[in-house]
């Protein structure tokens, strides 16, 4: 683990194109009922870890910036829009279903095929490793613990810089709305409201 403060970093809720399997991207789309629930739950989970005194930093996209609000509900924190934690810009599949991309795509949808291989393939899109650079520009930046809230992708490229795994292993990280990943003193585990589960097995 690379010598950064810890961390406690999620993933927005479930929103409305989340549910559709429609590309965000750079795009927005409001949080579902499920995706409004799933932020209450990251809240509780977030006071029970004392997040109150941290700092708070969210991708400046409305259901990040949503999701933070539900979450930060009665702590007391200042919410700080940061532009370096939104998601991997979809280029032109931004706003396109899933099932029409696999249609021209199916090679990109077989058992077999990896995440690494899908986000590499965006026609017109942000590169990983420009994601990656972004972000760990991001976290190069950060004085003391903190909580982030961001995206998929995002989500999980900040736990490989701050784990100090290859940005090209992300996608063997887990994800997860409604859930929290906590990076601290040495320690990798994905927070729920059932309690702290290890996820050293996953790097």
């Amino acid at each position: 683990m690379t010598s950064c403060p810890d961390l406690l970093i999620l993933r927005h809720g479930e929103t409305e194109w989340n549910l559709a399997g429609r590309m965000q991207g750079r795009l927005d789309s409001t949080l579902t009922a499920r995706g409004r629930e799933q932020a209450a739950a990251q809240g509780r989970i977030l006071s029970r870890e004392g997040a109150g005194a941290l700092d708070w930093f969210v991708s400046p996209r409305g259901r990040t910036m949503e999701t933070a609000r539900i979450a930060s509900e009665g702590l007391g924190v200042t919410l700080r829009e940061d532009p370096r934690l939104v998601e991997i810009d979809m280029g032109d599949w931004t706003g396109r279903l899933r099932d029409e991309i696999a249609a021209e795509a199916p090679h990109l949808f077989h058992e077999e095929a990896s995440e690494l291989a899908f986000y590499r393939a965006i026609p017109g899109g942000e590169t990983l490793e420009a994601m990656e650079a972004r972000l760990a520009a991001f976290l190069a930046d950060l004085r003391r613990p903190a909580v982030i809230v961001t995206h998929g992708v995002a989500s999980r490229l900040l736990r490989c810089i701050a784990l100090g795994l290859p940005g090209d292993l992300f996608d063997r990280l887990g994800g997860g709305q409604g859930v929290v990943y906590r990076l601290a003193q040495g320690r990798y585990e994905k927070l729920s409201e059932s309690g702290a589960e290890p996820q050293d097995d996953a790097i």
